[in-house]
């Protein structure tokens, strides 16, 4: 082997980054916190504020959206060389739609009745700005895997914010918790009563309002001051 080729293989292998070295690693917690795409990128806000009622669909939401955001990155990173740039937008919506389409006969398959709550929201997916925004944003510039690695991340941090404002909507809106009671009957003895305020959107609204108060009052960085 020549010193040129030798070289050559010492670099490729120096460059070969790790699945899941601290780069890798940031694509998935970044969005869990300093660039999360509800509370920072602003999107995804309409399901936010519908499917938040209770525990149960919001956390199916998220999942749902995690697996499509997940492997709409994945293939499009992989075909993103062979699409034209005029036609590319509609290519994505292609590749969503048809996830969506799966996510969606597997709900009707395995939790029906979950399907049948979230109703229109699951196909409203294919509109998500957030599945949509890392496939142009991201997607298309990158490699399978970190793009793989992008839509997990994302979507966990959608899910993370749905989860925490279905946690409190659900507790004083209705006094339970996955469909459990949580709240002692003596409270209610006592002259307690569920906070019908918080099973309308605006409740959503204003939860996920003071989660970005915390978040850029932790982080002044965040702020933006343009």
């Amino acid at each position: 082997m020549s010193q040129a080729t030798e070289s050559t293989a010492v670099a490729q292998q120096q460059n070969k980054e790790a699945l899941f070295s601290p780069k890798n690693r940031r694509l998935v917690t970044d969005p869990l916190t300093d660039n999360n795409p509800i509370t920072i990128q602003v999107l995804g806000l309409c399901s936010a504020l519908a499917v938040t009622t209770q525990v149960k669909p919001a956390l199916i939401m998220a999942i749902c959206v995690t697996v499509v955001t997940a492997f709409a990155n994945l293939i499009i990173s992989l075909i993103r060389n062979g699409i034209p740039n005029r036609i590319r937008m509609i290519v994505q919506l292609v590749v969503i739609a048809t996830l969506v389409v799966l996510v969606d006969q597997v709900l009707r398959a395995v939790v029906y009745d979950v399907s049948k709550q979230l109703s229109v929201f699951i196909g409203l997916i294919i509109t998500n700005c957030i599945v949509m925004g890392r496939l142009e944003a991201f997607a298309m510039g990158n490699k399978p895997w970190p793009s793989f690695l992008d839509g997990i991340g994302n979507g966990l941090g959608y899910g993370v914010i749905l989860v925490m404002v279905a946690v409190l909507r659900e507790v004083f809106g209705a006094g339970t918790l996955l469909g459990f009671k949580v709240i002692p009957q003596f409270i209610y003895d006592a002259g307690y009563t569920n906070n019908g305020v918080m099973v309308t959107p605006a409740a959503a609204m204003f939860i996920i309002g003071i989660i970005i108060w915390i978040q850029r009052a932790r982080n002044p960085k965040l702020v933006d001051i343009s």
